[in-house]
């Protein structure tokens, strides 16, 4: 027994600086990392990089904490496959590579008909990602998609149509399939006024992963200038440093039967970037391994 039913790890970007980045932060000790790419593959040879990097893996030291070295949690590709033909082929692309990394689980946005309100989608959601979900499905993969809104409404969308509750439903209707869920994180429900933990109580049946960000509102700053008083009310933060509280959060998880990652999606806190990107990564990692029980105690034989 350990904590490897979450792990606790952060997103690295894909691409030939993958292997290096990740000899470099292993010894932290990060569990786990979705591998991340931004709307395209590119030219970027996927059976290489995964040999690349489990060699990286298999050279790390074992973590107590989870029985085994640290393992590629998910591949991330992110962009619009609704409107852009070159990221839905990449989206087939790189389902088929997920296997090359070890893993079960590709995660990234639904896309959107940008501009247009989120069911005016529906019929292209459908008719792109039925056929990659069951390419998915005859892989033994799962799909997840991430809840960032990207800065879209519900009658102007952006990127990503899968960032409320009431698209969910309407997505998991049109695709009702076991494999596909969602990669969820509180920080863009708190942008939205959404309290998370309620919300992760309902849906935790259908998260597949966990983005490890969190977000502070300025109450004080709300009741005095409104949402449009023109003042930044709400920030992206790294765990540790947020509203959420993370304990709850990996509770319910793990009553829900959750098993997977939560990978720190870092690069947005307001102080706790540049020279202070890695500090505030390792102490969020620390602080999240913290909520999930601390260091892991085998039972009296």
């Amino acid at each position: 027994m350990s904590h490897a039913d979450i792990r606790i790890g952060t997103l690295a970007s894909g691409g030939a600086k993958l292997p290096n980045y990740l000899r470099q932060i292993i010894p932290h000790g990060f569990e786990s990392f979705e591998i991340t790419f931004w709307q395209y593959l590119g030219d970027t040879n996927l059976k290489k990089l995964a040999a690349e990097v489990k060699a990286v893996l298999a050279d790390a030291a074992e973590l107590p904490d989870v029985g085994g070295r640290p393992i590629i949690s998910a591949l991330g590709l992110f962009g619009n496959p609704l409107e852009d033909k070159k990221t839905a082929k990449d989206w087939a692309r790189i389902i088929d590579a997920a296997p090359l990394f070890g893993v079960d689980l590709v995660c990234g946005f639904s896309g959107c008909l940008a501009g247009k309100p989120v069911p005016e989608a529906m019929k292209v959601f459908k008719k792109t990602w039925k056929p990659l979900v069951d390419r998915a499905a005859d892989k033994g993969l799962r799909i997840a998609f991430e809840n960032c809104d990207m800065g879209g409404r519900w009658d102007a969308a952006q990127w990503n149509i899968a960032h409320s509750p009431t698209a969910w439903e309407m997505i998991f209707n049109e695709i009702p399939a076991d494999n596909l869920g969602l990669e969820w994180e509180p920080c863009h429900q708190m942008v939205s006024l959404v309290d998370p933990i309620p919300q992760l109580r309902k849906w935790v049946k259908k998260v597949f992963h966990v983005h490890g960000k969190d977000a502070t509102v300025n109450w004080d700053v709300l009741r005095q200038s409104g949402l449009r008083g023109g003042k930044p009310w709400v920030f992206h933060r790294t765990p540790g440093f947020g509203d959420s509280n993370w304990t709850d959060i990996i509770t319910i998880l793990r009553q829900g039967g959750f098993k997977g990652a939560i990978d720190i999606e870092g690069w947005h806190d307001p102080v706790y970037r540049g020279q202070l990107e890695m500090t505030g990564q390792v102490r969020g990692l620390n602080y999240l391994k913290a909520c999930r029980g601390g260091a892991f105690i085998p039972n009296p034989a």
